[in-house]
């Protein structure tokens, strides 16, 4: 591995920066940009998020150090993503911290990772004068509870009270509830607002549940593979709530389709905003999905019930016709589909997984132990 800024040459061929390239969304991202002849992939990340490690190596050994270029470094230090930045054609920033419950326990933290760390991306990019195309990843989060959109429960699942409701479009009302909402939204308003000040072609993608293979998961973070992994291992999942929560399932490998999409298209995507999810097709409860599980492993899961956590969304669908309209993207794989391709990344990376999710529970547990102590 690389470290800091002395690894960057200068390269012709394009250069294409991925800040959180070491994670699971930015992984599968890399993996498809090396597909690309003539492309250099700068993959910018500080390691932090346990397990990331072990993608960067997976990276590695797909591309020679020609193709595929390591930079350690941090979003919160503008100097390291001014360097990074200053000869990219391109950066997709997916640098982020994830989770609703750190937001809530280190505000500060989650403000200066997503928000500020944003900025100095977008900042990057305008000092640098070369107007490379640059697309954030933002959350459904920015959309807060979705009171406008009251529902009832059908079955097994949460079901909008309107028979109209096909899923959440753009024009929803910004309502940034939590301190995550407040950052990530934050930070897609400055994505948006870069492209109309500075011309900069930027584009956000507010997105819903992505799954699939290179997802650790986490309670936290990445709940569909955190509850098969889960199953797998024979611990108990905690379900906040009744179960009753929908979420649109989009695969990684669909994301990551459409990222290519809104990059091709960026004479008509630059300076918009889009959602992106599985939409109703690919719409699940939580209960729903657990069954799935158990028809997938043979294995019941063990459930325990908790409440349900402030700011959670009893439904959130995505409504993709804008992105669909503007570049012809549509997903493809099924929520089988990705439920298999995460087990299958499970069968083949069984003990690895194992170790990373102890190693982060046993963490948890530390840093409670030491804030009952403080």
């Amino acid at each position: 591995m690389q470290k800091g800024h002395g690894a960057m040459k200068n390269w012709k061929r394009r250069t294409i920066l991925i800040t959180g390239g070491a994670g699971f969304i930015g992984s599968n991202l890399a993996e498809r940009l090396l597909q690309e002849p003539d492309t250099r992939v700068r993959v910018f990340d500080n390691l932090s998020r346990p397990g990331v490690e072990h993608n960067l190596l997976w990276l590695q050994g797909l591309a020679d150090s020609d193709r595929l270029e390591f930079v350690q470094g941090d979003v919160r230090d503008p100097s390291d993503v001014y360097a990074a930045s200053a000869d990219a054609d391109e950066i997709f920033h997916l640098a982020a911290q994830v989770a609703v419950t750190t937001s809530i326990d280190d505000p500060r933290m989650d403000f200066e990772v997503n928000a500020a760390g944003t900025f100095h991306v977008l900042e990057a990019a305008r000092r640098a004068g070369r107007r490379p195309f640059v697309l954030f990843t933002s959350t459904n989060k920015v959309y807060g509870s979705l009171y406008g959109v009251p529902v009832k429960v059908s079955g097994s699942r949460y079901v909008a009270e309107s028979p109209g409701f096909h899923g959440v479009n753009e024009s929803e009302a910004l309502d940034f509830h939590s301190p995550y909402g407040c950052s990530k939204g934050a930070a897609d308003q400055y994505v948006r607002d870069y492209a109309r000040i500075y011309d900069l072609p930027t584009v956000v993608f507010r997105m819903s549940c992505i799954a699939g293979p290179r997802q650790f998961g986490t309670e936290d973070q990445g709940w569909v593979a955190h509850f098969l992994y889960s199953v797998l291992e024979r611990r108990p999942i905690t379900i906040y709530g009744d179960g009753f929560q929908v979420r649109d399932i989009l695969q990684v490998h669909d994301l990551v389709d459409g990222m290519m999409a809104a990059r091709s298209a960026q004479g008509r995507t630059a300076g918009e905003v889009y959602n992106l999810g599985g939409g109703p097709e690919r719409a699940v409860s939580i209960v729903e999905m657990l069954d799935a599980i158990q028809e997938e492993t043979g294995l019941a899961p063990v459930l325990q019930y908790d409440d349900v956590r402030p700011g959670d969304q009893p439904l959130y669908i995505s409504d993709t016709s804008k992105l669909t309209l503007h570049t012809g993207w549509k997903p493809r794989r099924s929520c089988r589909e990705t439920l298999k391709a995460i087990h299958d990344f499970w069968s083949g990376n069984r003990a690895l997984l194992q170790h990373q999710r102890q190693a982060a529970i046993q963490g948890e547990v530390s840093d409670l132990v030491a804030e009952e102590v403080a």
